[in-house]
C-alpha cells in the first residue's frame, strides 16, 4: 500500500495591493462621512497590523482634509493584557500603547484591526480605552470582516466582508510588518485549514 502525501494548498490572494488601497481610500471617506469631518477625531490602531494600517488611512484622510495632520491622530493601543484568552495564546510580548497628544477624551475614536473574527481582540480594546479615557464615540474600522463572531461586535467600516470556515486562516500582509521570500507584500490571503 502506497500513502499519498497531498502538497499543501498555496495561500489564495484575495486582495493584493491596489485592492487594499483602494478599501483604505474607502475607509478614510466613510470616517469623515460618519464624523461629519475630522473635528476630534482619533485614530487607534491595534497592533501589529492595525496600527500601519491607522497610519495609512491617516494620510488618506489629511489628504482628503488638508487641515488635519495625520501624525497628530493617530495612535497605537495594545490590548495584550486586556485579553481574555491569555492562557490559549501563544506569548507575546506588549506594544506601546501611545495615544495623540490630545489624548482621547471626548474625541471621537476609531479603533483600527487588520481582521474581525470572534470580537475578542475588540472587547479587549474596549476595556482598555476605559482605562486611558472617556472618548464621546468609539467606531470600528477592519480591513477583513470574516464572521464567526462570539461577541455582540460589529464593524463600522469594512474594506471586505470575507465569509470564511473556522479551519481558514485569514492574514492581512503588509509591507510595514511582513516579507515574503525577502520582499515585503501588501495582501490579504485565505491559507487552507489543517
Amino acid at each position: 500500500m502506497t500513502s499519498v502525501t497531498e502538497a499543501p494548498v498555496p495561500a489564495r490572494v484575495v486582495l493584493n495591493s491596489a485592492d487594499i488601497d483602494r478599501a483604505l481610500t474607502r475607509i478614510a471617506h466613510e470616517i469623515l462621512e460618519a464624523n461629519k469631518g475630522s473635528q476630534d477625531l482619533v485614530l487607534l490602531g491595534i497592533p501589529r497590523r492595525g496600527y500601519p494600517l491607522a497610519v495609512r488611512l491617516a494620510k488618506k484622510i489629511a489628504a482628503a482634509d488638508p487641515s488635519v495632520d495625520a501624525a497628530a491622530i493617530v495612535g497605537q493601543l495594545d490590548v495584550t493584557m486586556f485579553r481574555d484568552d491569555l492562557s490559549h495564546q501563544p506569548t507575546r510580548p506588549p506594544y506601546p500603547t501611545q495615544l495623540p497628544r490630545t489624548g482621547i477624551d471626548n474625541k471621537v475614536v476609531v479603533l483600527i484591526d487588520d481582521v474581525l473574527y470572534s470580537g475578542r481582540t475588540i472587547r479587549a480594546a474596549l476595556d482598555a480605552i476605559v482605562d486611558l479615557g472617556r472618548p464621546r464615540i468609539v467606531r470600528l474600522a477592519v480591513m477583513i470582516d470574516r464572521g464567526h463572531r462570539e461577541l455582540p461586535i460589529r464593524a463600522d467600516h469594512v474594506g471586505k466582508n470575507l465569509p470564511t470556515s473556522s479551519s481558514e486562516k485569514v492574514r492581512v500582509r503588509l509591507e510595514e510588518t511582513d516579507s515574503v521570500d525577502g520582499m515585503p507584500v501588501n495582501e490579504v490571503v485565505i491559507e487552507a485549514g489543517a
